[in-house]
Formats: C-alpha cells, sequence, structure tokens
C-alpha cells in the first residue's frame, strides 16, 4: 500500500511545485498498487467502511485510488463496502485498466431495535465509484447476501465509468424491511447482465449500455442515451422515460496515471446528441492536463493563496476535507478545471459566495460539496454574473457542472437565499443534490418543535435559480426549500430528470402560502415569459410531517406557451400533506389517503 502523504499545515506560500510521479493528495487519499497484499488491501478498506458506514454528518473525508492492474481473485475476492464520504475510482486510462474481483458495496442501515429493523437507504448519501472494471465475485458471502453486488443508495451518489460484469442491484433486498431506497445516478458505464433497480423511487442512467436490461421500476426511471433501456411505451404503468440520445453531455473529469507513472487528469469533451459509453472506441475524446497543471488545495489553504494560484494559470485540484471559505473562490479563465476528489467540502463563513464561475466558456467544476454557514449567503455557487448581459458562453464548450452537491443544515446550522445560481448561458449540470436539510445534528429538539426551529434557523429561499439560456440539466435533484425549490427563468431550457421533496417542516399553511394568497410553492417553476423550456421525466413529492394539514396547490407551474413541453411528469404523497395538481390545475389530488400511489401526466400540454 502507498499512503500519499499529506502535509500537516496550510501551504506556508502561494507557489507550489508539483512532482507527476508523486504528487502530495493529502493524509486521506489512500493509493494501492497491484503490489499490494490483499490482506492489507482488505484490512484498510475494512476499517475505513467501519469508520463511514455511519458517519452522515461527520467532516471527515477520503479517498481510496487503484493503480492499474488486478485486485481479487476468482478464489480470493476482494470484497468492501463504501461508506459516508468516500470516492472509490481507478487511476488507468480505461475502465478496464483497473480490474476489480469481488464486491463493492453500499447495504442497508438498519435504524431501529438495536440495528435489526426499519433498514433502509434513504439516508445512503455522498460516496462516488469510478473509472474501474467489477467483476462481480460474491464468494463467501453467505445466503441472499451472495446473490449479487448491492449499491442500495440515494442522492448524491454517483457511478461513472464503470465496466460491471455480473448482477448488480440498486437495492439490498436482503435486510429487513421495508428496504427502501432514493437515488440516484448512473453514467458512462457498461453493465453485461440484467441490473435491479428494486424499490428505487427515481434513477437517470445516462450514457451507458444495459447489456442485460432493465428489471423494474417504482415513480420514476429516466434513460437517456443509453443502449438496452427500456421502451417507454407502456407508460405510467412501466414508469420509464426513454430518450434515445443525450441533447448535451460532458463526462467527468477523471485522475489517471500514465506509462511513465505521471499523474495526469483527463478532462472530457462536451457532446452533443449522444448514446453509449464514452471510452468503447479507445480514449475518451477531450484533453489531458498533468497534474503539475493544478493547485493541489488542502484544507487550511486560505482563498487568496488559491485564487492567486488561479490567477497565474493554474487549475484546482481540491483534496478530501472541509474547507472554510471566508470569500469567494473566482474562478476567471476559459478552461480552467476545478476537481474535488473524496468529497472535498466547501462550508461559507461569514455569509460568502463560496465559489464563483464568471461569464466564460470551458470551465469544469467537478466532485464538490458545498455548504451553506450560520450566516445567510446570497448564494452557495454563482455561475456569472447576478446581473449581467454580456455571456461569453460558448455551446459547443459549456461551463459544466458535474457531480456538484448542495447542503444547507445536516451537520451545522446553515443559511442561504439560493443554494446554485446560473447567470450565465449555455451550463451545463451533470448531476447535482440541491438540499435543504430535513434532518441533522445541529441541536434542534425533537418532534414538531424541533421541525418548528429548523423551519425558522436553516433557511433557503430557492435551491436553483436558472437565469441564462441555453442552460441543460442531467439529473437535478433538489429538496426542502422555504419557496419554489427551481425556478428556471432562461428561454430553451433542458431538464432530463428532475426529482424534488417540498419541504416538511411549514409550521403552518400561512408559513407556505405565496404572498398573493396561493398555497404552496411548486416544486418546480418555469417563469411566465418563458417560451421555450423542456422537461423529462420528473416528480414533486409531498411529506408535510410537521403540518399534515398543508396544501400545495401545484407540483409545477409553467407557463402555457406552445414551446413549453413536459413530458412524464408526477405527484406523490409520502404520508403527509397535500398536493391538489401535478401541473397548472390539470391531474388529480394526491392527499394522505393515496400515500405512495403517484398521479401522472403523460404530456403537457396535452398533444
Amino acid at each position: 500500500m502507498t499512503v500519499v502523504a499529506g502535509a500537516s499545515a496550510a501551504q506556508a506560500g502561494p507557489r507550489q511545485t508539483v512532482d507527476p510521479t508523486d504528487p502530495d493528495l493529502g493524509p486521506n487519499v489512500t493509493v494501492f498498487g497491484p503490489e499490494t497484499p490483499q490482506s492489507e488491501i482488505q484490512a484498510t478498506m475494512d476499517a475505513l467502511h467501519e469508520q463511514q458506514v455511519d458517519a452522515e454528518m461527520s467532516t471527515d473525508r477520503y479517498a481510496v485510488l487503484f493503480e492499474p492492474g488486478t485486485y481479487g481473485s476468482a478464489a480470493d475476492p476482494l470484497q468492501f463496502g463504501v461508506g459516508y464520504y468516500t470516492e472509490v475510482a481507478g487511476l488507468g486510462q480505461a475502465p478496464d485498466d483497473v480490474t476489480i474481483e469481488g464486491a463493492i458495496e453500499v447495504r442497508n442501515r438498519c435504524l431501529a431495535d438495536g440495528g435489526t429493523s426499519n433498514c433502509i437507504a434513504l439516508v445512503n448519501f455522498w460516496r462516488t465509484i469510478s473509472n474501474l472494471a467489477l467483476d462481480v465475485n460474491t464468494t463467501g458471502q453467505g445466503g441472499c447476501e451472495a446473490t449479487t453486488n448491492f449499491w442500495a443508495v440515494s442522492q448524491a451518489v454517483s457511478m461513472r465509468r464503470l465496466d460491471v460484469r455480473g448482477p448488480l442491484s440498486l437495492m439490498d433486498y436482503c435486510s429487513a424491511g421495508p428496504q427502501y431506497a432514493s437515488g440516484g445516478f448512473i453514467a458512462d458505464s457498461r453493465f453485461d447482465t440484467t441490473l435491479v433497480n428494486g424499490s428505487q423511487q427515481q434513477w437517470l442512467t445516462r450514457n451507458s449500455v444495459l447489456g442485460g436490461g432493465w428489471s423494474n421500476g417504482v415513480w420514476n426511471q429516466v434513460f437517456s442515451g443509453v443502449t438496452g433501456a427500456p421502451s417507454e411505451a407502456a407508460f405510467p404503468t412501466e414508469p420509464y422515460t426513454t430518450l434515445e440520445t443525450t441533447p448535451v453531455s460532458r463526462e467527468k473529469p477523471y485522475l489517471f496515471v500514465d506509462d511513465q507513472g505521471r499523474y495526469n487528469v483527463r478532462v472530457p469533451a462536451a457532446q452533443t446528441e449522444t448514446s453509449g459509453v464514452s471510452w468503447d472506441e479507445g480514449t475518451t475524446e477531450g484533453r489531458t492536463l498533468s497534474i503539475a497543471d493544478f493547485y493541489i488545495a488542502k484544507p487550511g489553504d486560505s482563498v487568496q493563496t488559491i485564487n492567486n494560484e488561479l490567477a497565474r494559470g493554474k487549475n484546482l485540484l481540491l483534496t478530501p476535507g472541509v474547507y472554510d471559505i471566508d470569500r469567494s473562490i473566482d474562478v476567471k479563465r476559459a478552461d480552467t478545471v476545478v476537481l474535488g476528489i473524496g468529497h472535498a467540502t466547501l462550508t461559507a463563513v461569514g455569509g460568502a459566495v463560496p465559489l464563483t464561475v464568471a461569464d466564460t466558456s470551458g470551465v469544469v467544476v467537478a466532485g464538490i460539496s458545498i455548504d451553506a454557514g450560520s450566516v445567510e449567503s446570497p448564494a452557495l455557487l454563482r455561475v456569472g454574473k447576478a446581473k449581467g448581459n454580456n455571456h461569453k458562453s460558448d455551446a459547443a464548450n459549456p461551463v459544466t457542472l458535474s457531480d456538484v452537491y448542495f447542503r444547507v443544515g445536516g451537520p451545522h446550522i446553515g443559511k442561504t437565499d439560493v443554494a446554485l445560481e446560473v447567470n450565465s448561458d449555455d451550463v451545463l449540470i451533470d448531476h447535482t443534490w440541491v438540499w435543504r436539510g430535513d434532518h441533522g445534528v445541529e441541536g434542534f429538539t425533537e418532534g414538531v418543535n424541533g421541525d418548528t426551529e429548523r423551519w425558522a434557523t436553516n433557511t433557503g429561499r430557492n435551491g436553483v435559480v436558472v437565469n441564462g439560456d441555453r442552460v441543460t440539466a442531467t439529473g437535478l435533484f433538489v429538496e426542502h426549500f422555504q419557496e419554489h425549490n427551481t425556478i428556471w427563468n432562461g428561454e430553451d431550457g433542458t431538464v432530463v430528470l428532475y426529482q424534488n421533496e417540498l419541504p416538511y417542516d411549514p409550521p403552518t399553511q400561512e408559513d407556505w402560502n405565496q404572498p398573493d394568497g396561493t398555497q404552496g410553492w411548486a416544486g418546480y417553476k418555469v417563469a411566465d415569459d418563458v417560451e421555450r423550456h423542456s422537461l423529462f421525466g420528473a416528480g414533486v413529492y409531498v411529506f408535510n410531517q410537521n403540518n399534515p394539514e398543508i396544501v400545495t396547490e401545484n407540483g409545477f407551474t409553467v407557463p402555457e406557451a406552445p414551446g413549453v413541453r413536459l413530458h412524464h411528469i408526477m405527484t406523490v404523497n409520502l404520508s403527509a400533506g397535500t398536493i391538489e395538481h401535478v401541473v397548472n390545475g390539470v391531474g388529480d389530488a394526491v392527499p394522505p389517503s393515496t400515500s405512495g400511489a403517484p398521479e401522472y401526466v403523460v404530456d403537457y400540454p396535452a398533444p
């Protein structure tokens, strides 16, 4: 085992020299090579999983990287779990350069009766697996557990750039019930056997290959550019939404080690109308940057140091940890890459906007989380000037956000006006979870009083506000904000899978009503003057546990315009509160008596 040692203190000065063959990736990055004894790998991974499996609100962050080679064998498979804030990735140029024979798994957490009941995956957040081949081998596991590789997850979890050979299930069906899961995201991956969706409420699979097909669906399963995807012809009996190609895509940047042992970052190019994986006919199209072209940041580095390095032309690699950000990290130069590993987290301090991206082209921000702080921020990530109108965008080279997650509350009190604000044109959002926390360890009292305290303390008006034109989102998950969760003001927006839960905690109807008296705020709002907008596969859920008498008039609100088209949208009740209609007064109500039964609208407006 090679542990990449890290400095214990912040960088002493603004200049940094990086050895491409031995970069200092910090103390929370572990790199294994094929020469590492398997017993050592197993012991390390078991210890990390034991530490992180219940660490939902911790500040620990980790990345585990595998150099090219084969790990595990038919007789002695390598099997391990992946806990919170853990990234597992191969360092090959192609997924098959790193092969693990065994299992890489996430199981249900059993939250009651001493860990024997109420077994669910509903809060299995914040973990990543990418850029490797997995030959599923569950030898040695007993009974039900030996039937498949379990990946029972929910939001803020991505599977990217995988080649999976053998059975894989997106739920854990072996533990005590109810076994619910609420994911999730797959991109640029290939599977050779049937992929079991199981109890997953919603899921997006993008630009992948399902060699054995897809087994089932619950409410909202979306496929975009996926070979072997199920047909949507039986919708909503079979809740599939299938696009033959993805309108705009760019795969997430990834680390790899070349034949000379040098670390690099591959930055895939943007594509339009694509399907299948990016790597089956050779190297993914794009450009390669040496790790020496990056400033490698560690928690404790000052924002001034980071901004100085960005101004000198460096890209930014954020190593695992939590960064307190008291002023904006400003990304101004076209084609800059900001890549986080191990779920690196930026926390706003003093009301700062932790990250801003200028009106430019080609910037890629990937693999980071952004947390609100105790002083309200106007935004947590702002792309483009708030009131600018001179957008220097490039549709062929869009600013791209990949696996960028937002959190308001949870581990500590959080406040923001807006989480993600997109002002630039031609931006691509490829998988985000924007979460105002419905639970956490902030110290609120139990029960209804605690919910009311959360409503008054962890504040967030909107999750996502899009002002730019021609913005595309593939995998937009936004939850629990206190007005419209998403507001789309720009023209020619396209969203492929939208998932939203309305806030759990409005204390009274008056707290939840709009100023004009409208009951509640739609989970998805397209501005009244927008003329062209497309939405594919979307759901708004209600669970007003603080006050089950709360009413929301519409799940979706959009203008009546020929160019505004919604395809396969739904509302559902999770047993508290009521949504009266799906969209613009169309669709039946979902009160508590309909709990778990979706109300679908196939197309709006109807053809």
